[in-house]
């Protein structure tokens, strides 16, 4: 019989590894200006790998109250983890989402969850606190256990006052 102290062993270690193998390549890709958006396909019908998108009023509305924009959130590592993305456009308006004595959080409706950032042991936690710059993108990965928030679900982040409603995961 397996007990719950190695069962969370196994599940940190588990997460540990699949989080360091991929540790090189978050930071670089968090930290570089976000892409343009991808193209429509050659029929006019969306691309597969084409990100969702929020309707302009909503961008602007998160642009001039919480100084971001480019907001996305996507299944990651086979679905363990959910990942928050987001560019800063007013680092003094995003401090908010980079306080890290604030603890965000994803809440998925439909399944009925909230995840929240882990800590690991060798990794530390899984967000960028650092002083938010004008120009760049940050992330920051949920640890979605039992792969319960899927691709297509909506979701809510929250960070202190900060409330991002209706993201679509990729």
């Amino acid at each position: 019989m397996i007990d719950r102290n190695t069962i969370s062993k196994a599940t940190s270690m588990l997460l540990t590894g699949i989080l360091a193998s991929s540790i090189l390549i978050l930071p670089v890709e968090a930290q570089s200006p976000a892409p343009a958006a991808k193209p429509v396909g050659a029929a006019g019908a969306p691309s597969r790998n084409r990100s969702f998108e929020l309707p302009k009023r909503v961008q602007a509305y998160y642009t001039s109250a919480w100084g971001v924009d480019e907001l996305g959130v996507k299944a990651v590592e086979s679905g363990e983890i959910i990942k928050f993305t987001w560019r800063v456009i007013d680092p003094d308006l995003a401090k908010t989402i980079h306080d890290k004595n604030i603890e965000p959080s994803l809440i998925d409706p439909e399944a009925g969850v909230k995840l929240v950032v882990p800590a690991l042991e060798n990794v530390g936690v899984l967000r960028q606190m650092s002083t938010p710059i004008a120009g760049k993108s940050y992330w920051m990965a949920f640890s979605n256990p039992g792969r319960m928030v899927k691709p297509g679900h909506h979701v809510i982040v929250q960070v202190g006052t900060f409330h991002a409603d209706g993201l679509i995961v990729q």
